[in-house]
Order: structure tokens, then sequence, then C-alpha cells
């Protein structure tokens, strides 16, 4: 069994968890894993993150507007973060934040001033950001190119270049169980290009389970499948890609341990 678990990017507000929340996250801190970072969506969602991470003393959380939450986010939206702020000294992120094009009809002139003004927040705050980029790679690198901010391209997606890039800017690259998918050339290359210093790893719970569990509800306990496709990739063991990667994790969200 392995152990010091950091998921950097889950859900436990979804739905998906509402039949069997407390016993799960109970039994992830009894068992593998260490600390989980809350990735935040909206209002509502933050106040759940401040509110776990007020229970559970290896929960953390984010704030931010998700980028599909774009019509819904209001106008006063940084007025509405920066109360949140104050809330716990928990708050280690800014996110989930960035933006996302896959969908038609999306409001691109809406998202790019939505994410820009939260990753000025951050900047402002001295908060990573948790960055959310779906089709919309080159909108994204230019907001990161210009604003410089700290963080983690979260799920990533791009290709090895870009992955160097990020890296270059002085951020780092979250992983999920798509690195496990037989299809996933792509995510390899640039988890190898990004390097074991920069990454990091993540459920996107209750979403991207990774392989055997593909298409199931996703929770932390199955980081070790994505920790051991990485290892096997960089020609080390299980447990120390889960080391470093908690390690990295601490390091960008100002976590001792």
């Amino acid at each position: 069994m392995f152990d010091r678990i950091f998921d950097s990017h889950c859900h436990y507000d979804d739905p998906a968890f509402d039949d069997d929340r407390e016993g799960l996250l109970a039994g992830l801190f009894s068992g593998s894993v260490e600390y989980l970072m809350h990735a935040c969506t909206d209002e509502g969602s933050a106040l759940y993150g401040i509110a776990a991470a007020q229970k559970y003393p290896n929960y953390y959380t984010s704030i931010g507007f998700h980028p599909e939450n774009c019509e819904q986010t209001p106008d006063d939206f940084l007025e509405v973060l920066g109360a949140l702020l104050p809330k716990s000294q928990k708050i280690r992120a800014r996110g989930e934040i960035g933006l996302d094009y896959h969908y038609e009809g999306y409001d691109r002139e809406r998202q790019l001033y939505i994410f820009e003004q939260q990753v000025r927040f951050a900047n402002e705050h001295g908060l990573p950001v948790i960055v959310h980029s779906r089709n919309a790679t080159e909108d994204t690198m230019e907001i990161l190119r210009r604003l410089r901010p700290k963080g983690v391209m979260h799920c990533f997606s791009g290709s090895a270049e870009t992955a160097k890039e990020v890296v270059g800017l002085g951020m780092y690259v979250g992983f999920t169980g798509v690195l496990t998918f037989k299809n996933s050339k792509k995510a390899k290359k640039a988890c190898l290009a990004a390097g074991l210093d920069r990454i990091l790893l993540e459920t996107d719970c209750p979403y991207m389970a990774p392989e055997p569990y593909r298409g199931q509800r996703s929770d932390s306990s199955m980081i070790d499948r994505t920790a051991a496709a990485a290892a096997q990739l960089y020609g080390v063991d299980t447990q120390t890609v889960i080391d470093k990667t908690n390690e990295n994790a601490r390091i960008l969200f100002g976590i001792g341990g």
C-alpha cells in the first residue's frame, strides 16, 4: 500500500459524493491520502471548501470562478472573492479559473476578462492559480506569459512543447488518470517534458478515473495508478513519484510537512 498521496485537484462537493462523502473522506485520510486541495468552481463551492478545510486538518481549498460558470459569475466577482479570502487561512490558491472553448456559444471576451482579473487578484494576494484550459491553449498562454502567476495547469491536455513553456514560466503541470489510458501518448510525452520536479498528481474527482476504473466515480485513493504510470515513464518506483509530487504540491500551495 502506498502513502502520502497529495491529490492536488478534487471536487468533493460534487453531488456524486452525496451518499457517502463524510465516510469516504475519513477513510481517505486514515488510509493512503495525506493532503487534499479542493478546486473551487463558484461561491457555493468555495464555502464548501472552507468548511471542509475547517473540519479536516489536511484539507485545503481554493477560491475562484470556473469558466464554465461564466454566465452565472456575478459582475462583482472580485468583491465576492475578496470577502471570502479572510474566512480561512487554508485558502491556498485561486481556482479553478481559466478558459473553456469546448461548448458552442461560449462568451470568449467575458471568459478572458474574468480569467485575467482573477489572475491579477491572485498575484496581488500572493496566491498560486489553478488553471483550467480546454480548447483555449493560445489564449491561456498569452495571459500566463503576460501576467506570470505562480500556479499549475490542471488536467493538462496540451503538447510537450506547451508543457515545457509552462514549466519555463515557473508553473507546474497537473496530470490525472488520463496518464493511464492506452491512447494517452500525448499526455505521456507532456509528462516527460515537464519533468518530475514540476508535475502534480490529481484526480479531478469524481471525474477522470484511471484504468482500471475508467468510467467510474473517481476518488483520491486511485492516484496510485496515475503515479505508477508516471513512474514507468521516469524509470522510478511509484512511491518516489507520490513523494515527489507531494513535495511539489506543498511547495506550490505553501503547506508545511
